[in-house]
């Protein structure tokens, strides 16, 4: 007879992870409503989503802004707005994550400057500022100064919060975006730790931090993984990182305190792998992916947040975000699996894997250091180059069918789902927060101090300038009134702005397979053309997610197509400037949703330019509602992540051109 239960020793049961749904969109009102509302449902950490102007620390009324403002994230202009957006949410008992980089010391100066309001102690402050700006140029665009001058302020921060808010992390290394970008386990391990190298290097040669307080800036750094398909893989990789960071802070940067040395991280599961293709099938995928990063409890995450299951369509509504934190609930409340040790102690194929990515992790950090660490490698491009190539064989496995992506290239025939019907299959925000937000925004600057703002710049100025910590300054500019515009602006005045290196050949790949259909029609028609076809990629507005328009480029090139691709962040006119110079088309990027006021914009100045001969396509994630319009308002074609073939893709671009070439020819020919 089996001994009885109450005999068995009583388990000690872990505590559950933090609950985290990424979000935030339009106002900081309608965004202080959604978090409420998920707290109510058993969320137990906000993690906030800023718009792209704020991201680039620029106001809701520039002229780049036009069309971004509260599309990816909540638009946050001032102090007032902070204020609204955690209204009736107590800080000094909360815990929240801000994905934000380039302006991290500005949004946490907001942050403490509300708490200051709310007589919330410093001391008392938990949460995380992303403030990973090395890989804003890898893989997310959003960085604004030079790496030099964002590595200062990144350490201005650190230090700051080790002081003032040590419950605070102040920096979340952030491997996520490199994942997305395309990198391999081994890229996301090598890559991520070779910033936090940078980082803790820089922070030791400041001299600002003794021994004792180095180890307490090496205790409070954090990290945001990506976790993917390869469920295997990338829990050995999760096992990998904390090994790994153990090693690196006790040999590398001799912190004794082993608790110091503690691989602590969040993380939210991939995105880029979810498809606009029989979405419903991204619930399991999720679930797979959450897997990795909590089944081992050696490895397990801190906190967790997981992307909706129609996150490949648009922006998800509350329900869909609900979706995603029950199924956290389940795992940490239903199962058992709180109630155990490591369930892969032991295991000779998970040892086995875990050696080899860190063996393989230690010799591409070795490569960093050897080209100077990571801020000279981001300089350069070198690492750039190598996240472009991985994706482009990423893709390229999917074209051959070589990688199965279930409803995409196998098993694509589909019932018609139920789930996307109807007109509020996505959260839409509401046309009119933009103009809303200006008009806030320009009151706010009417009504404040004026004075005691242009006061509080020229301290921020002047701090920048002497090397002194940005942070008492920016909290006071915070107080002042100051936007965050202004608060942008004056440090671009110090230190200057930076475009990053694409990532992009210049010359087309040799080894590249498939092509030599497409390649004979791209000389075909560029014969009858006069010369080598020419394809304009533009980014217009903050959108600085890449991928898409660094494959469509690459591609091209390997195609034999001259294509003029110079990166992110061009306003409409400067991208219909370049169309001038003999373009035979144009693409268009745009992934945060402001596709349809960016893509009437170019089709407008190119009209005007007398350019509307040539075709213009537009690629993003994009409901099929706008890509009528779009369509309606004179594109020649839209792209959605479901066309994921490129080579088809280019061919109808390049049949695009001839047909309109033809067309234009016909009268002079009879």
């Amino acid at each position: 007879m089996a001994e009885s239960d109450e005999s068995a020793p009583a388990r000690r049961k872990d505590k559950p992870w933090i609950f985290r749904t990424y979000a935030g969109h339009s106002t900081a009102r309608e965004s202080n409503a959604l978090y409420r509302r998920n707290l109510a449902k058993g969320q137990t950490g906000l993690s906030i989503a800023f718009d792209l102007p704020t991201q680039t620390g620029l106001d809701s009324d520039h002229a780049l802004a036009r069309g971004e403002v509260g599309k990816v994230g909540v638009a946050i202009s001032h102090i007032g707005d902070m204020r609204a957006l955690f209204e009736a949410i107590p800080l000094a008992s909360m815990n929240t994550s801000m994905t934000i980089n380039a302006t991290a010391p500005w949004l946490m100066a907001l942050y403490i400057a509300v708490a200051d309001e709310q007589g919330a102690p410093r001391a008392e402050l938990q949460g995380t500022t992303q403030n990973d700006i090395i890989k804003e140029y890898l893989a997310r665009g959003t960085y604004v100064f030079p790496p030099d001058a964002s590595l200062r302020l990144t350490k201005d921060l650190i230090l700051f919060c080790t002081r003032e808010t040590p419950k605070w992390n102040p920096m979340n290394v952030c491997s996520y975006h490199l994942q997305e970008a395309g990198a391999t386990p081994v890229q996301e391990l090598a890559y991520a730790l070779a910033t936090a190298i940078a980082v803790l290097d820089g922070v030791r040669a400041s001299g600002e931090a003794d021994e004792s307080g180095f180890a307490e800036v090496v205790g409070r750094m954090s990290f945001f993984v990506n976790a993917g398909m390869r469920f295997i893989t990338e829990l050995a990789k999760m096992r990998a990182f904390v090994e790994l960071w153990d090693e690196i802070t006790r040999d590398r940067f001799r912190v004794k305190d082993s608790a110091k040395r503690r691989f602590r991280y969040g993380v939210q599961v991939n995105s880029l792998g979810l498809t606009e293709q029989q979405p419903e099938n991204n619930a399991y995928r999720i679930l797979i992916e959450m897997l990795s990063v909590v089944l081992s409890r050696n490895a397990r995450a801190r906190a967790v947040q997981l992307p909706a299951w129609n996150e490949a369509l648009g922006l998800p509504r509350p329900f869909d975000q609900q979706w995603s934190l029950r199924l956290q609930q389940i795992m940490a409340y239903e199962t058992d699996l709180l109630e155990f040790g490591d369930i892969f102690d032991g295991s000779e194929e998970i040892a086995c894997l875990v050696a080899a990515l860190k063996r393989e992790a230690l010799a591409e950090i070795a490569t960093i250091d050897a080209m100077g660490g990571a801020v000279r490698a981001i300089e350069t491009g070198a690492l750039k180059a190598k996240l472009v190539e991985s994706n482009m064989r990423r893709l390229e496995a999917i074209e051959r069918g070589e990688q199965i992506v279930v409803g995409v290239n196998a098993f694509a025939n589909s019932e018609p789902s139920p789930l996307v019907a109807g007109e509020n299959a996505i959260l839409v925000p509401s046309a009119e927060a933009e103009a809303e937000q200006v008009a806030r925004l320009k009151a706010w600057r009417a009504a404040r101090d004026e004075a005691r703002a242009r006061a509080a710049l020229r301290a921020l100025r002047a701090a920048a300038g002497s090397g002194a910590n940005v942070m008492p300054a920016s909290i006071e500019a915070a107080k002042a009134g100051v936007t965050t515009g202004e608060w942008g602006d004056a440090l671009r005045a110090e230190f200057g702005e930076f475009r990053a290196p694409t990532g992009v050949p210049s010359r087309a790949r040799q080894e590249a397979a498939g092509l030599d259909a497409l390649r004979g029609e791209i000389e075909r028609v560029s014969m009858k053309l006069g010369r080598r076809m020419k394809f304009v990629i533009g980014k217009p507005g903050l959108d600085g997610h890449s991928n898409g328009a660094e494959q469509i480029a690459a591609r091209a090139t390997d195609a034999g197509i001259e294509v003029v691709y110079d990166g992110i962040r061009f306003t409409p006119a400067e991208i219909v400037e370049r169309a001038k110079d003999g373009a035979h088309c144009v693409g268009l990027s745009i992934l945060s949703g402001s596709h349809v006021a960016l893509t009437e914009e170019v089709l407008a100045r190119m009209r005007a330019a007398g350019l509307e001969r040539i075709p213009l396509f537009v690629g993003g994630i994009i409901p099929p509602a706008d890509a009528e319009r779009l369509k309606a308002a004179g594109a020649a074609g839209v792209y959605t992540p479901k066309n994921f073939e490129i080579n088809e893709m280019l061919a109808k671009i390049v049949a695009e051109v001839e047909a309109r070439h033809d067309r234009e020819s016909a009268p002079a020919m009879s």
